[in-house]
């Protein structure tokens, strides 16, 4: 078989809602998340016929990390060896998105390279072996094989069908913060087997309607924010600057953060608000996108 190069987005994923639920006895934290991903993206290529490995550039590869590390390289391994005969390849990322950010870049990233050696490999996307090697990479990556608005449980490894949203015109905001997970986990405090300060209350099903959404976002929240904003105080800053621009429905942190979002009703207001949270804060990392 030729070698071809084949290529795939890895978007930004959003926590709309992030529920903690409790820690489990095995450290891990039971979740609950309604998320979206984003138009905004890494890029990752795959040349069959290259040596195995990585070559990272673009604007935020400085903060990648080392090869070594990289969740491209530890999902091939992964996958590899649940398929012995894998065809590997040199993967090239193209990063865009801001790193350690809670946005899942690094999960996005190492789901589009499952992807893409499922496709080199004509496995298909929802084989166990594909689905097995995402959950031991990282727990935020199953969500992320298929990036379309979903609902994850546990510690990410039960993953709803698609809940229909319809696009949402939003505006990513970065402070410019690097936040370590485990970090804002800590922050938390919950002993193994404690309960969470939430319970599960999300359904499914949201389709098209915005104002339906934004209440039901309301009513939810993102049980990590307090912890985060007290180890970082820009996050809240960033959540004013969002609150603050015209148009603005919503408005909350993402994931562990520091990323925040602001949802407007178009996605002119969407882009006029980046405008002006650009001028206003040109040290900040600003994104106006679709969430879907």
């Amino acid at each position: 078989m030729a070698g071809v190069i084949l290529t795939a987005r890895a978007p930004a994923k959003i926590n709309l809602t992030l529920r903690v639920l409790g820690r489990r006895l095995d450290g891990f934290h039971e979740l609950e998340s309604l998320v979206a991903f984003s138009g905004t993206a890494d890029l990752l290529t795959l040349d069959t016929e290259g040596r195995f490995g990585l070559d990272v550039d673009g604007p935020t590869a400085a903060a990648a990390g080392p090869e070594s590390d990289n969740l491209v390289i530890r999902a091939a391994r992964a996958l590899q060896a649940r398929v012995p005969e894998l065809r590997l390849g040199r993967f090239h990322l193209k990063k865009r998105l801001p790193v350690a950010a809670g946005v899942g870049g690094g999960s996005s990233d190492a789901a589009a390279a499952l992807r893409l050696l499922a496709q080199a490999n004509g496995i298909r996307l929802d084989d166990v072996r594909v689905f097995e090697a995402a959950a031991e990479t990282g727990s935020d990556i199953p969500v992320c094989l298929t990036p379309t608005s979903r609902i994850f449980r546990g510690r990410g490894e039960r993953v709803s069908a698609g809940v229909g949203l319809a696009p949402l015109s939003a505006v990513l905001v970065n402070p410019g913060v690097h936040l370590s997970t485990a970090d804002v986990f800590r922050a938390l405090a919950l002993q193994p087997g404690a309960t969470g300060p939430s319970t599960a209350a999300l359904e499914e099903g949201f389709g098209g309607d915005f104002r339906r959404l934004v209440s039901v976002l309301e009513s939810d929240v993102n049980d990590l924010e307090p912890a985060a904003r007290s180890l970082s105080p820009e996050i809240s800053a960033a959540l004013l600057a969002v609150q603050q621009t015209g148009g603005c429905r919503f408005s909350r942190m993402s994931g562990s953060g520091a990323t925040v979002f602001g949802l407007y009703d178009h996605c002119h207001a969407a882009a006029a608000a980046a405008r002006v949270l650009k001028a206003r804060h040109p040290g900040y990392w600003v994104k106006p996108t679709l969430l879907r």
